[in-house]
């Protein structure tokens, strides 16, 4: 009887140390790594090698690859010709795709915005923005901030 009840307290302390450990948030499964947004020779006029100097990358940080066919990248305007939608496209397991903001052909690991026309096409601040990533539903997956002047880029 008494090796029960010491067997049933034993189980029962256990049980409260498991509970009671902490419980870290894991991080975003797709997310931003890297927002370059002060590109080589901007401002300009708006050269494509210009604007394709500025991109954000997304990374999948699973095992499993990731359809991100109607998500989204935005910067901090509410203009609607800042928001990229992935058309369909499939992040492979634990690889990075750069998302660069002028015009280009796209491969597995890197996209083109498309964006053109001068000095307005520039997506990112050169001293501060924000880039948010939402899934096609919506949903905000993950977000990057910087405010620096003196950096050309930021490691999320």
């Amino acid at each position: 009887m008494r090796t029960r009840s010491l067997l049933a307290a034993a189980a029962v302390a256990a049980g409260v140390v498991a509970v009671s450990q902490p419980a870290y948030a894991a991080g975003p499964a797709v997310r931003i790594t890297k927002i370059y947004y002060d590109s080589p020779g901007s401002p300009d006029f708006g050269a494509n090698s210009s604007l394709n100097g500025e991109y954000v990358q997304i990374k999948n940080t699973t095992k499993k690859a990731v359809s991100l066919k109607g998500w989204t990248v935005r910067d901090d305007t509410k203009r609607s010709d800042h928001v990229y939608t992935f058309g369909p496209f499939t992040l492979g397991a634990g690889k990075t795709v750069t998302l660069r903001t002028g015009r280009g052909k796209d491969t597995s690991t890197t996209l083109y915005w498309g964006r053109s026309g001068g000095t307005l096409a520039y997506i990112w601040n050169q001293t501060k923005d924000k880039a948010f990533l939402r899934n096609a539903s919506g949903a905000l997956v993950d977000s990057c901030a910087y405010n620096s002047s003196r950096q050309d880029y930021k490691i999320c």
